[in-house]
């Protein structure tokens, strides 16, 4: 899976574009919601030495927003991390070039792209 694939895939769904936010990190591209504003994904390029891992290569990970017990579960899988730079109880960090299905993938982005959506008011019953 790569980066581009992603940015083809939320366009289509969700008609976003990526956003490069910061001059010193130009491959850091976040993913915002239309309705909220509120990020639902952000894939930076980093070296493995700053995720714990082995080598000294830079990778392309992405950050997707998760409810607590997804995140637990998902980082007993290979391919998952600890968010890198986010909260690492509602954010999981995946990296792109695993193993990790691509359907799979698509269906975080789906879930961390509704966990930031406006939040419905209700309105009171007229009585």
């Amino acid at each position: 899976m790569t980066r581009e694939e992603i940015f083809e895939y939320v366009k289509k769904e969700y008609g976003t574009l990526p956003e490069y936010l910061w001059e010193s990190s130009p491959e850091h591209a976040v993913l915002r919601h239309g309705g909220s504003g509120k990020w639902y994904a952000i894939i930076m390029r980093v070296n493995e030495k700053n995720l714990g891992l082995q080598g000294s290569k830079n990778i392309d990970i992405m950050n997707v927003k998760c409810d607590p017990i997804t995140v637990g579960a998902l980082r007993l899988q290979d391919g998952f991390l600890p968010a890198y730079h986010m909260n690492k109880d509602k954010w999981i960090s995946i990296i792109l070039d695993s193993a990790v299905p691509k359907e799979m993938i698509f269906d975080l982005i789906d879930a961390s792209y509704n966990a930031v959506a406006p939040k419905r008011k209700h309105k009171s019953p007229v009585i």
